[in-house]
Formats: C-alpha cells, structure tokens, sequence
C-alpha cells in the first residue's frame, strides 16, 4: 500500500495538526519540516506532492508507537529500510496496543471479517510456513475501521462486543 495513503488516513484518524505529525517523527529521533510533511501528505495528483519513502514511514510509525506507548529504555529501535503492509499492520497494531479480538471488531466495522487464524498469519516470521502477506484491501479495511472507530467517537465498550 502506498506510504502516502496510509499517511494521510493515520493524520485524519488520529486528528493530527501538522506540529504533532514532526513531533511524532521527533519521538523516534527524526527531525522532518514542515513542508516535507506537507508535501508527503498532499493528494496523489497535486503537483507538490512527494512520496513518502520507506524509511521515513517507518520512522513515523516508530515514533507513533512512542508516542501513544511511551519509549522504551534502551536505544529506539532503527526503522527498516524497506516496508510491506505485514510491518505497517504489525508497527499499527503495537501502537494501538491491540489484541486479535480488538482487531477483528476493528475490520467489523468495515464490514470486513476474517478469522483469527487468518489474522495471525499476518503477524508471523515471514519464513514461517503459515506466514500470509497482507493484502491491500485487508490494511484498507483496518485503517477504515480505525477510522469508524476514532472519528465517530465510539464508546470503548461498543468496539470490544
């Protein structure tokens, strides 16, 4: 899925002015302008639109984990080079902080569902013989049930029915 995409739907799902998007890269030691979010956050045909490279998403995905979660001790975990939607399901899921059952009543909204077991297959080894790559609409689903879930202000109790 497209780093932009999923960019611009986390902005617009937590609600985040452009301040706190460079202070979420600031919570994983990355310094960004703003006119480079602004630009990685523009529509895909507006012509100062810039793509928005692997690492630095997985950067932002990093500091959205410190940020909900708070820093681990240690040093912070480096982003990896290249991204694929099994590792931006599994950095949303941490920051998040949800469980298998929460994440199914998430894709539910969406009306989408899929079994437990098939959503573990996402979060496994990619060398394990039950690993399964996540499909664009699957990480679609998530983030529009996040989207349900964040912006019509549900009650906690109603998500995890």
């Amino acid at each position: 899925m497209n780093n932009n995409y999923c960019l611009r739907r986390i902005r617009y799902i937590l609600d985040f002015s452009d301040s706190k998007m460079i202070d979420v890269f600031a919570q994983a030691n990355q310094t960004v302008t703003r006119t480079e979010v602004s630009a990685w956050l523009k529509k895909d045909d507006d012509p100062d639109f810039v793509e928005c490279p692997d690492i630095m998403f997985a950067t932002f995905l990093n500091g959205l984990i410190n940020d909900r979660r708070g820093k681990k001790d240690g040093a912070q975990a480096e982003p990896e080079q290249r991204l694929n939607n099994n590792i931006i399901f599994v950095k949303l899921k941490i920051a998040f902080n949800l469980q298998a059952d929460a994440i199914l009543s998430i894709l539910a909204l969406a009306d989408f569902r899929i079994s437990k077991h098939e959503l573990s297959a996402f979060f496994r080894r990619p060398d394990h013989k039950h690993y399964r790559k996540c499909q664009d609409q699957i990480l679609r689903n998530f983030l529009n049930g996040l989207q349900l879930h964040y912006r019509h202000k549900m009650e906690p109790d109603e998500l995890f029915q």
